[in-house]
């Protein structure tokens, strides 16, 4: 695998007034905005080709990554439509920058702890995708999928998806070019039976609230002072 695509076309309007003036993917938590995580994580398991999509202020988005060369990345953009493409339109959108290789795609406006590195061999000949799902959080308890024995995914609600996720290419290219959602494509992968998906308890953040985010902030925050501490008593 050797691109990643993230998706920061949302327009954020929960976050509001603080995605009035900057996208959310570029708010901050623990000092770094939620994106630049991502990047940084995927630079160091190797993927250095990563296409972001954006529509919300995405001027600023390019203003501030540049071509991604600071953070050892070749970064490529994929500017959508004003009010955006959603999330199947966004990917099918940047089909041509992705390349044929299976990607992997993740949503800009997360924090997660998750070990990408577990999705870099993943087999995809006999599946179209392969999702990332994770205990439902209090502002979404009924969840979205469920997986069977086979850990194939159900479209019974029981955890949700995390925005995580690996796909092949291919199956975007008979999509329509327009506004589209992922879940009604989803549901037609489940129907065939090509997708699939993993339970990961590893820490997740839908940042979809000035409240989330400061929490998450905090935590982080924290993190950090602790392991300042720790390097500290080891130096003396």
């Amino acid at each position: 695998m050797h691109t990643a695509m993230i998706l920061a076309a949302g327009r954020g309007e929960r976050m509001r007034p603080l995605t009035d003036t900057t996208p959310k993917p570029l708010l901050t938590a623990g000092g770094k905005p939620l994106m630049v995580y991502h990047i940084e994580r995927l630079v160091s398991l190797g993927i250095r080709h990563i296409v972001i999509n954006h529509a919300w202020l995405g001027e600023k988005i390019e203003s501030f990554l540049g071509d991604g060369s600071r953070y050892g990345a070749r970064i490529e953009y994929s500017p959508e439509q004003p009010g955006g493409l959603e999330t199947l339109g966004g990917l099918r959108h940047a089909l041509p920058l992705l390349g044929e290789d299976p990607i992997l795609a993740v949503n800009g406006d997360v924090y997660t702890e998750y070990d990408f590195g577990r999705l870099m061999d993943l087999p995809m000949t006999d599946r179209a995708g392969h999702l990332v799902l994770v205990s439902n959080p209090p502002h979404h308890p009924k969840g979205d999928f469920s997986l069977d024995e086979s850990g194939r995914v159900q479209d019974v609600p029981g955890y949700t998806f995390s925005g995580i996720a690996v796909y092949r290419t291919d199956i975007f290219r008979e999509v329509p070019d327009v506004r589209a959602p992922l879940r009604p494509f989803f549901q037609k992968l489940i129907r065939e039976g090509r997708l699939t998906g993993e339970i990961t308890s590893a820490f997740w953040c839908d940042v979809g609230t000035p409240e989330r985010l400061k929490n998450l902030d905090e935590r982080l925050r924290s993190r950090q002072e602790n392991a300042g501490l720790k390097s500290a008593e080891e130096d003396r």
